[in-house]
């Protein structure tokens, strides 16, 4: 039987371009490969037959010779039965050698995700514990000291039963017979030889014959555990905390996943947290600011300390206390801590209280109040501009 022309099989022209040949090769190879036709001989050889005219029309050589000499350019003593060129079946598909990258590149482009995961990626499930998170809040102080705390987490602990195995006591687990214990069958299909988990043993490699009845042959059972964390000084919001190997329990002695601890500060009455600085707004009595003197300020730490109020000290003034903030992580520095000035008005004053601020206010001078003086001088610019 007379081969079809190879531009006809891809259904393209004879002067097309490399990109459109490969763009109609790579939808005709999704539509009649074998994996998506199990069983259909026709489909598998229309694959062979527009992967035979690709792997020759994809080259400049070999498509030079297609052009010329037509079928023939490939047969007897145009290269042999190898090909053009020769070469020999070497193992590829209608003589040609599919092991150089072009057909292999575009199988696994095409079919990776189809036949199980990318190449290279595969393998026999490891039965691994999924990793677990707790979400913890602190408050200031603990991140700042640091602390201990007990947590109880629900997860899957390993069977005491059968110590994890998964078999009755006085069992062992017995090599899978439908894998021979490598966790992976092969199968052909078409003219490819396929790599799947192993349905027998999920990849395992080993069946249980007798199950344990504590845990019906997982190896593992629901439980509650409590577990002690430490969290170190200088902690902040979001800090992801790991403790290997905390996590459930593999399947069948395979190994457990890890827990992750994700902390968030709890907000403060007093102080608000920036990096390692800490801010605290302080009311400070009128006649202070105005005259001076000293307040005390609580500290993180849970001591106070004093802080000097110059005369005419006015509110949003800070004074910064250098050390007395926020713990550095893993490092024995700290912070430091800004106080933010709030000049507090007097309210319900006494008849004597309201006279003294009358005399007061009466024998102000000039300079007095800076601010408020300043301000109604730029108003009075600006309505004396408005009157011009």
């Amino acid at each position: 039987m007379a081969k079809q022309d190879y531009y006809e099989l891809l259904g393209v022209a004879k002067g097309a371009s490399a990109d459109e040949i490969k763009k109609a090769y790579r939808k005709m190879a999704m539509q009649y490969h074998p994996d998506r036709n199990q069983g259909d001989k026709e489909a598998e050889h229309k694959f062979k037959e527009i992967s035979e005219a690709y792997e020759v029309l994809k080259d400049e050589q070999k498509r030079a010779a297609y052009d010329r000499f037509g079928h023939g350019a490939f047969e007897g003593g145009r290269g042999g039965p190898g090909g053009f060129g020769g070469g020999g079946a070497g193992g590829g598909f209608g003589g040609f050698d599919f092991g150089g990258g072009g057909f292999a590149d575009i199988f696994d482009e095409m079919f990776g995700e189809f036949m199980g995961g990318r190449r290279g990626g595969g393998g026999a499930a490891s039965g691994r514990g999924q990793d677990l998170r707790y979400n913890m809040e602190i408050g200031l102080e603990e991140a700042f000291k640091g602390t201990q705390a007990n947590v109880r987490v629900p997860t899957s602990v390993q069977c005491d039963g059968c110590n994890g195995s998964g078999a009755a006591a006085g069992t062992q687990p017995i090599t899978c017979p439908t894998c021979q214990g490598h966790g992976k069958i092969r199968a052909q299909q078409g003219f490819f030889t396929i790599e799947r988990t192993c349905p027998g043993c999920h990849g395992q490699g080993r069946v249980i014959k007798d199950a344990c009845k504590t845990c019906g042959g997982a190896g593992r059972l629901r439980k509650e555990k409590t577990l002690q964390v430490n969290i170190p000084a200088g902690v902040e919001d979001g800090t992801r905390i790991r403790l290997a190997g905390e996590g459930e329990a593999g399947l069948r002695g395979a190994p457990p996943g890890d827990l992750y601890i994700f902390l968030a500060i709890a907000p403060h009455p007093i102080f608000q947290r920036d990096g390692a600085n800490i801010h605290c707004r302080v009311p400070i009595p009128m006649t202070t600011a105005a005259l001076g003197g000293t307040v005390e300020v609580p500290t993180i730490e849970g001591s106070r300390t004093k802080v000097t109020v110059p005369p005419g000290t006015q509110s949003g003034h800070q004074f910064r206390i250098k050390g007395k903030g926020m713990s550095v992580l893993r490092s024995q520095q700290r912070g430091d801590m800004y106080i933010q000035a709030v000049v507090e008005t007097p309210v319900n004053l006494t008849k004597k209280q309201q006279e003294l601020l009358r005399e007061f206010d009466k024998a102000g001078k000039e300079g007095s109040h800076p601010q408020s003086e300043g301000f109604f001088a730029k108003v009075k610019e600006l309505w004396e501009d408005l009157k011009d």
